[in-house]
């Protein structure tokens, strides 16, 4: 599993991340109401950005749930040895 690791991912995540601190920044000394909605803006647009990527290719697949996830490549019917 990779924990979304993806260019997607990262795309999203920085866009929130830049969008939270302009907001931020827009309310310090005074607010500055425009500024404030670019930084929301930018902030959820973090959001679309993300499953637009995803879905062009530039995520990762869902692994489902996880119970539900087989080891691969495990032999069930080999005996267990020690590493000893």
């Amino acid at each position: 599993m990779s924990h979304g690791s993806s260019p997607a991912a990262w795309t999203a995540v920085l866009l929130a991340l830049l969008g939270i601190t302009i907001g931020g920044a827009a309310l310090i000394p005074e607010p500055h109401w425009i500024l404030f909605t670019v930084g929301c803006v930018i902030a959820g647009s973090a959001i679309l950005v993300g499953r637009v990527m995803s879905a062009l290719g530039f995520g990762t697949e869902r692994a489902g749930d996880h119970p539900d996830i087989a080891p691969q490549n495990v032999d069930e019917n080999r005996p267990l040895t020690s590493g000893s």
